[in-house]
């Protein structure tokens, strides 16, 4: 192994804990031991802490047990910088930092009014931590870079952040440079910094860096389903992070001179980068630090310095090992998954197309393989050249795909796709679908020379790429004219209603086959989602039609057909050939599974679920929350506490993560009864699926229904749930009981 200067990060370690200890001493004078102490809306404490030692904090007095860990794992101060030739030291001092840096940052929220000030975003909750979850599983984010520092000016930062997002690493920014940050330099130049954009500004502290190894923590115990403080729990979530997680640390800028020592780093820094290795995450600098190239715990070298900004990215795919796949399209503007959730506001707007300000509407046709002429782009109307700036126009797109292996099925999966092709385009924003799409173009991407011809080349080269198993030519008509426009919207909007009756008409009884979708496996790895046509998967963005034109591309993807083979049991909706195939795809920890419900063998959950459905006892019904909702439930837990329970590939009866659409499927929770056990759900979520409810308790001749479920504003404990169930006469009580 190779010699690593760990006096830097033994010193950066205890000065940490001082840090810790001086605060939390402050602390408990101020609000005594018994003070709550947690991070907002989580159901893993002090997550990092947890992770490690198993420990629930709770209280500052179970922050004193933790530093106390802590102070156990600081190596003796050097007497002299040494040279050593082992990491155990270093090692040490990182976990016991992490330890610090995780209760200083959770001592700010001490204060219920704290907010983090812009650009910072502080700690990241669970609900963003599941939301981001099929980003993680579907390649869409295959790493996450942890940038520290800053650049040597503005113009370098933003480059950097562009590359990242180009390769859809997700960025994490803690920490400064002689008093200036990365996030403050983006900042500057008006970059969009969100989840969305994969822009995460963490806080200017370096102790802020551990909100990115607390995430990391989380996703282990979300998606891996592994215990804390189970036997050999901290190994396995720190293997998990080096086998999975696939993350890396920037080291920007230099902090010459310090303490006196030329070190180029401060030993707060050192310290910090040794408590990332712990994880598998190496190291990479700018400036020339000590290295540390043989392999070891990183699965490559651990600290790689002196690289060029202008390499360093690709040097850091390199070490981590991560697998980038970068769209080239000969446009003028970066393209990548991480301009995805990128804003185009007022100020920054050049034209826009439909929301509430133009007429607009997008349509995907499956054409004969002669009427299409592949890579065509037609515009029809003026371009936004001729535009004002700042205003409006009307927009219709239509793209025409052909392909001998195409269904007319898949024209809606394919159509939806329209939306992520176009949002991946840095300085063009786009929400909505069909015919209520709303894009805004940038004064930043026309200046670059993007036109709507561009628009139409994305088009064609993601529908290639992405399909090429289906589509084998693409064509693209772009139309500005207000007249034609609407004369085409028309027809769109037949085809529209036409395309609705046959897909929405397709029941679980018309197939042979469901499918599979183990895409959350590279997460969670004993979990498996069975698709059916009135069952979507858990995640909201897989359809049985979705699953079924990703086989088609993919055969040796993660959706397969499973045959149902011989029914066992109609009601419950188990088959045997479902369970064959859930027995070997779950490795063995499933042996049934019945879809129709949720107190039977359930289906299992990983941890990126829109919604968990739970049953209520003491009603004789179910309640549902969404992730967006954090307040409290009848059940007496939050979202993420439930969460914790169900997630990470768990069969547990009472218990169902499912996708916002199966909650108005005639075959929810079936086996008990239906949507007449629903007795609870958040008002927003009430509001968000209303028309659909309404429908679906009209098809059951119980539209009176609709108003006997109860929401936060009716009821947030069971005895107050149960009051007002009585009063309204709830036919869930009358039901036979749900649990038996």
């Amino acid at each position: 192994m190779s010699k690593i200067i760990a006096s830097a990060a033994i010193r950066g370690a205890h000065k940490y804990v001082a840090e810790a200890e001086q605060k939390l001493a402050e602390a408990i004078e101020t609000y005594k031991p018994e003070k709550k102490v947690g991070f907002p809306n989580t159901a893993y404490h002090l997550p990092l802490i947890l992770a490690i030692l198993g420990l629930k904090v709770e209280t500052l007095k179970d922050c004193q047990e933790a530093l106390k860990h802590a102070k156990e794992l600081l190596p003796p101060l050097p007497e002299e910088q040494l040279w050593l030739p082992y990491l155990g030291d270093a090692l040490d001092a990182g976990i016991a930092t992490l330890i610090a840096e995780e209760i200083i940052e959770a001592l700010r929220y001490l204060d219920p009014s704290y907010k983090p000030e812009p650009p910072w975003l502080g700690f990241t909750d669970d609900t963003i931590l599941r939301t981001q979850g099929i980003k993680l599983v579907d390649g869409r984010m295959p790493g996450f870079a942890a940038c520290v520092g800053a650049l040597p000016t503005n113009r370098d930062a933003v480059e950097l952040a562009r590359a990242l997002q180009e390769r859809n690493i997700l960025v994490f920014i803690a920490g400064d440079s002689n008093g200036r940050s990365m996030a403050e330099q983006l900042a500057d130049e008006g970059i969009d910094m969100s989840w969305d954009t994969f822009l995460v500004p963490y806080g200017k502290p370096i102790s802020a860096a551990v909100f990115a190894l607390n995430f990391a923590a989380r996703a282990a115990m979300t998606f891996g389903g592994i215990k804390p403080g189970s036997f050999d729990a901290a190994r396995k979530i720190l293997l998990y992070n080096k086998e999975r997680v696939f993350a890396f640390v920037l080291a920007l800028g230099a902090d010459p001179g310090v303490n006196g020592t030329g070190q180029l780093l401060t030993d707060e820094k050192y310290a910090t980068a040794a408590g990332a290795i712990n994880f598998g995450f190496p190291v990479i600098a700018d400036v020339p630090i000590p290295q540390i190239l043989p392999r070891g715990i990183c699965t490559y070298e651990h600290v790689v310095s002196g690289v060029s900004l202008d390499k360093i990215v690709q040097k850091a795919i390199e070490v981590r090992g991560l697998k980038i796949k970068i769209s080239k399209i000969p446009i003028p503007v970066p393209y990548g998954a991480g301009f995805e959730g990128e804003r185009v506001r007022k100020e920054n707007l050049y034209v826009e197309f439909g929301g509430k300000y133009s007429t607009a509407f997008e349509l995907l046709r499956a054409r004969p393989m002669d009427e299409v002429e592949d890579g065509k782009i037609e515009l029809i109307g003026p371009d936004i050249d001729q535009a004002q700036e700042g205003g409006a126009m009307p927009l219709g797109v239509i793209v025409d795909v052909a392909g001998r292996n195409l269904k007319p099925d898949f024209e809606p999966v394919l159509e939806r796709r329209i939306h992520h092709f176009i949002s991946c385009i840095n300085g063009v924003m786009h929400i909505g679908q069909r015919d209520i799409p709303w894009v805004r173009i940038s004064k930043e991407a026309y200046e670059k020379g993007f036109r709507l011809k561009h628009y139409g080349e994305v088009l064609v080269a993601k529908f290639k790429e992405d399909f090429g198993a289906l589509v084998d030519k693409v064509q693209v008509k772009v139309v500005t004219d207000q007249a034609q426009v609407e004369a085409l919207l028309k027809e769109a909007r037949e085809i529209y209603r036409a395309r609705d009756e046959r897909v929405m008409g397709m029941k679980d009884e018309d197939v042979d086959k469901f499918y599979s979708c183990i895409l959350c496996q590279s997460y969670a790895p004993n979990h498996v989602c069975i698709v059916t046509p009135q069952r979507l998967g858990l995640c909201g963005a897989y359809t049985w039609l979705d699953c079924g034109a990703s086989y088609e591309m993919d055969p040796h993807g993660p959706n397969k057909p499973v045959p149902k083979g011989v029914c066992l049991d109609p009601v419950l909706g188990e088959w045997q050939g479902v369970n064959e195939y859930v027995r070997v795809a779950s490795n063995g920890n499933l042996e049934r599974v019945s879809m129709y419900s949720i107190m039977q063998n359930p289906q299992t959950s990983c941890g990126c679920f829109e919604c968990i459905v739970a049953v209520l006892p003491e009603t004789n019904g179910v309640m549902v929350v969404s992730r967006e909702y954090q307040g409290e439930t009848p059940i007496g837990m939050t979202f993420s506490t439930m969460a914790g329970e169900v997630g990470g590939g768990l069969q547990t009866p009472g218990f169902l993560g499912v996708g916002k659409l199966y909650l108005t499927s005639e075959k929810f929770i079936s086996a008990e009864g239906g949507i007449k056990r629903l007795v609870w759900m958040p008002s927003e979520l009430k509001e968000e699926i209303k028309e659909r409810l309404q429908k679906r308790l009209e098809e059951i001749g119980m539209p009176e229904l609709f108003d006997k479920i109860a929401t936060e504003k009716d009821a947030t404990t069971s005895e107050e749930l149960l009051e007002f169930l009585q009063r309204v006469g709830h036919p869930a009580l009358e039901m036979e009981p749900i649990v038996q």
